[in-house]
């Protein structure tokens, strides 16, 4: 599974948005889902296995946290998308000056 894979899907998603807050323990993350704990470890060790998210043991626990490193992937991807629509909105902007 790449990377695009691992965000397309709502749950991981949601995940990873909990995990944009601060670092959780799989429990927690079960109770914000309201899914089945095998289905959160599932997604967790999908997105583990993309780099999006790290694990720390602490305890008996295990806390998992994003991982930017994964994350700017994402973004370099994006950054030609977002200068193309830039592009086209600060042309869009100049447009309607010039109509009004």
């Amino acid at each position: 599974m790449d990377l695009f894979e691992a965000v397309a899907e709502p749950n991981r998603r949601r995940i990873l948005d909990l995990l944009r807050e601060r670092e959780r323990p799989a429990g927690e993350l079960v109770e914000a889902l309201s899914i089945s704990q095998p289905g959160v470890s599932k997604h967790l060790r999908l997105l583990r296995e993309t780099g999006l998210v790290g694990v720390r043991v602490e305890g008996a626990r295990r806390l998992y946290r994003l991982e930017p490193a994964a994350l700017a992937d994402l973004e370099a991807w994006l950054a030609p998308y977002r200068r193309f629509w830039g592009e086209r909105l600060a042309a869009l902007e100049r447009h309607l000056e010039t109509e009004q």
